[in-house]
């Protein structure tokens, strides 16, 4: 079983599950937008080398020594950038056909933590230890370390859910990913134009993540606040959801619910702040630590659409 092997049912709308959660989807139109701006680049002439150039200078993941540039900023931009079409497109499809998910599981602050997480573990693995197998060195570029992070978390939370290869051959998620990982580290050392270093280094890195945050010993969300001023940020959307303060787990266990099952009370005794609340604690800690009562006050207000 894996670590979310619950049945629980996804309404379709107020912040439950979603073909294209707010993270994943700003993440693929921002390795899009990049992509669009190396093309340009590509077309343009700096001091007679091309645009693009520059950009691999500055913003790819350039290995250590005198001859390179590397920047510690690199380790984080090197992530967005990619080197074709079929590159950028391999890396978001997979992307979002396991991210999807897992945002839904995680909630979008701690999937974004995560990802970035796991692009950083891939990024260090393949600045330090490709020198030490004497390979020879390039700058690094895409989204592939991190998104074998993203295949871990896959794995580890659906472990039994059925992925068809070449969309015919059908086999369990643990099974496919786990080969494909142990690929990764099995070609760590051959020369080669794929990083394999970096797909071991974010797989390893996702694993460990999640490992750790399971009990609770790390929290991606109380990191991201510590960064976070409290304050209100914009009121709006279809159904007129407020994005207000951020507020600790135990003022969210600790509130008081409407019971949607007394028929003491009318349906309309579940107000929009009520939602509102709901939908806050999604985005915070996931759809899958809601309570019961909670996913039946989401059910019965999607049904009222």
């Amino acid at each position: 079983m894996g670590l979310d092997s619950r049945d629980y049912y996804r309404p379709s709308g107020y912040g439950g599950f979603s073909f294209f959660p707010p993270v994943l989807k700003n993440l693929i139109i921002a390795n899009v937008v990049v992509f669009f701006i190396q093309m340009i680049f590509g077309n343009i002439l700096i001091n007679g080398i091309p645009g693009d150039r520059w950009m691999d200078y500055f913003f790819a993941l350039n290995p250590l020594g005198e001859k390179y540039n590397f920047q510690i900023w690199q380790l984080f931009t090197y992530q967005f950038m990619h080197g074709s079409f079929t590159h950028i497109l391999f890396n978001m499809f997979v992307l979002w056909m396991f991210g999807m998910e897992i945002e839904n599981v995680m909630g979008s602050r701690k999937f974004l933590l995560f990802y970035l997480v796991c692009g950083l573990g891939a990024g260090i693995a393949q600045t330090l230890i490709p020198p030490l197998l004497s390979q020879e060195l390039a700058p690094t570029i895409g989204a592939s370390g991190a998104v074998f992070g993203v295949m871990i978390a896959f794995a580890m939370f659906f472990p039994d859910r059925y992925i068809f290869l070449y969309f015919l051959i059908p086999i369990k998620a643990k099974y496919l990913i786990t080969i494909m990982v142990i690929f990764e580290f099995m070609s760590v050392g051959n020369q080669s134009v794929i990083a394999h270093m970096a797909h071991a280094g974010g797989a390893l890195t996702g694993f460990l993540f999640i490992l750790l945050d399971r009990r609770g010993e790390f929290s991606g969300r109380r990191i991201l606040n510590s960064f976070k001023k409290p304050k209100d940020v914009f009121s709006s959307g279809k159904f007129g959801r407020t994005f207000r303060k951020a507020v600790k787990k135990d003022d969210v266990e600790d509130a008081k619910f409407y019971d949607i099952n007394d028929n003491s009370k009318k349906d309309d005794s579940v107000s929009q702040e009520e939602i509102d609340r709901i939908l806050d604690k999604i985005s915070q800690s996931g759809y899958q630590n809601l309570t019961d009562r909670e996913k039946k006050i989401l059910f019965e207000a999607s049904r009222k659409k």
